[in-house]
């Protein structure tokens, strides 16, 4: 990533998204605990700038700058950048009721402090519905009660599962908890809503989304008296 050789655009494009997975869980393992929601990596020609969205950016800062320095100086080493080429900034979610990640997190904290899987994915659900989403889904297995492995499926709303439209409406996120009985594994998805400024949700609607608009009203075009001075010619049959 930081190295500036040339290579072929498909190796370029390979090590790109080599550096973002690997970003992205070092930063999700790090940042767990302070609402760590996704990172966004910005590259110009004097810097590479990555971008760390989270709920809890005073965490994510520490005392006076200093986690976010140490966080720098580990990217750099890590990845090879040069000194002074890369900077990392941290980012506000303002609507954590539509981060998947956000809302992993918290259910694994409900779970960890030992709160029934039923009642909390029902509060992650109306949570997650109150922040204005169209839809959502929360899946947990493992082992809940008994010694037998099983699933538990949740749902409110509208949600879409297979097309391209859902890379960009749906918001996923997976995380594994580990209880007395086992390891449970949880999966949150949200249906985000269409919103034109590309706040909430992405600027496109869906493709069958149906606009019905109003129709047009009727012209009515009033006509004199005949003009008896005109001839009368009947139509041709």
């Amino acid at each position: 990533m930081a190295a500036n050789t040339n290579i072929s655009k498909k190796r370029k494009f390979v090590n790109d998204g080599v550096f973002q997975a690997e970003l992205n869980e070092f930063l999700s393992r790090t940042l767990a605990e302070d609402g760590y929601s996704g990172v966004e990596v910005r590259v110009t020609p004097i810097r590479t700038e990555i971008i760390i969205r989270a709920t809890r950016t005073r965490e994510v800062l520490g005392e006076k700058g200093r986690r976010i320095r140490e966080l720098t100086s580990l990217v750099q080493k890590r990845f090879g950048f040069p000194p002074d080429s890369v900077e990392l900034f941290a980012e506000r979610v303002e609507n954590r009721g539509l981060c998947a990640m956000a809302q992993a997190e918290s259910l694994r904290y409900k779970l960890l402090k030992g709160l029934a899987v039923r009642r909390a994915c029902y509060g992650v659900l109306r949570h997650i519905m109150e922040s204005g989403a169209k839809g959502c889904e929360v899946v947990v297995s493992g082992k809940l009660r008994a010694q037998r492995a099983k699933s538990m499926k949740f749902r409110d709303g509208y949600i879409i599962s297979t097309g391209e439209p859902r890379q960009r409406f749906v918001n996923q996120a997976i995380r594994s908890v580990q209880l007395r009985q086992g390891v449970l594994g949880v999966r949150v998805s949200i249906m985000l809503p269409f919103d034109p400024e590309g706040k909430q949700g992405p600027s496109t609607p869906l493709p069958d989304t149906i606009i019905v608009t109003e129709p047009k009203p009727d012209i009515y075009v009033v006509m004199g008296p005949p003009d008896p001075t005109q001839a009368f010619c009947p139509p041709a049959l």
